[in-house]
């Protein structure tokens, strides 16, 4: 198994994430290749709360201009994660 921070890129913070936290859900960036047990799994670990659901979305690349120079932007995987009613994970209540 992966170490979780390998697994877990970064909490996606937004105004749609924030709302989402009141039903117990949390948006996470994660590894384009780790799947659902090992998202889990690192969830768990790394928080020390029970994972109930998770969805994971891939976002596709998108094109990018700067001047004269086109590319596309990386394509990456969040992961929607649905803890068991009346959980949190400390450090995001502020955000």
């Amino acid at each position: 198994m992966k170490h979780p921070s390998d697994i877990l890129i970064q909490p996606i913070i937004s105004e749609k994430t924030v709302m989402m936290q009141g039903e117990s859900k949390y948006v996470f960036k994660v590894h384009s290749h780790a799947n659902r047990n090992e998202i889990k799994k690192a969830v768990e670990n790394k928080f020390n709360v029970n994972v109930v659901k998770i969805n994971t979305i891939k976002v596709p690349a998108k094109p990018k201009k700067l001047g004269r120079y086109e590319g596309l932007k990386s394509p990456w995987k969040k992961a929607v994660v649905t803890l068991t009613p009346g959980e949190t994970i400390k450090g995001f209540e502020g955000a």
